[in-house]
């Protein structure tokens, strides 16, 4: 299980500051998981502390030299421990994934800035993951999307562990809408159903709206081999619903 995390990085308050707040911070404090930042700069060979230089063949932007990451690695004897870049290149990056890294008890994090890293420190990573199909400033920000999703994970961060299993990517499915007080809001009210105190209504209300807000914004989710005669039973009421909308509209 996942103990120890270290961050090879340029910007180490970044990390330090994620780690001082809220879930993450009450992890480090019970000492659940422990994290040391490692200044690539403190591993530089020059007066002026350089972690990038420009690109062989030419070209916009500054690229990370191979040579902090791997002296960090080396002097701190990292190279035993699961190695992750972090590029827009890498894997994507899923609540599987998650549940497979939390079993690993050591991991580092090689954190890039600018134009990207040297190509070849690739080499010496055990995997390369992307955090989505956009641009992020540094690898910390990735890094720490990556971590804040493995910690609420670890056994003894989250108070009551059942509400784990409900949560969006754990059920496969997006979550039901939630409502608090008041019940009713500038003319917008609570769905009666969540008032009623019928918790098997409820429930089964819960079930349908994560079954049709699934459908609607991430149909990739449902696996039909996965489907129980219930999830059928209410995509037929969803679809009769969705059927009954479309035609008053069309006959406006």
């Amino acid at each position: 299980m996942l103990k120890n995390l270290y961050y090879l990085t340029t910007f180490p308050e970044i990390i330090d500051f994620y780690f001082s707040y809220s879930i993450p911070g009450k992890a480090a404090k019970k000492s659940i998981i422990n994290h040391s930042c490692i200044n690539l700069r403190d591993y530089t060979f020059d007066k002026h502390r350089t972690t990038d230089d420009s690109p062989y063949g030419g070209g916009v932007g500054m690229i990370m030299k191979i040579e902090p990451f791997l002296s960090a690695l080396e002097k701190n004897n990292l190279t035993s421990t699961t190695i992750i870049l972090l590029s827009p290149k890498g894997i994507l990056l899923t609540q599987d994934l998650i549940q497979e890294m939390v079993n690993h008890e050591s991991i580092t994090f090689l954190c890039g800035h600018y134009g990207g890293i040297d190509e070849r420190l690739s080499n010496f990573a055990n995997s390369i993951i992307s955090i989505g199909d956009y641009i992020v400033g540094g690898g910390e920000i990735s890094a720490i999307v990556i971590t804040d999703a493995m910690i609420r994970l670890l056994e003894g961060v989250i108070g009551n562990v059942n509400s784990l299993k409900s949560e969006t990517f754990n059920q496969k499915r997006l979550s039901f809408p939630q409502f608090t007080k008041p019940s009713e809001f500038k003319n917008l009210k609570v769905p009666s159903i969540l008032l009623s105190g019928n918790h098997k209504e409820i429930e089964k209300w819960r079930k349908k709206e994560s079954l049709k807000w699934t459908l609607l914004s991430r149909a990739d989710l449902l696996n039909k081999e996965e489907l129980l005669p219930s999830d059928k039973k209410c995509l037929k009421e969803i679809k009769d619903e969705l059927d009954n909308l479309i035609n008053n509209l069309l006959n406006e």
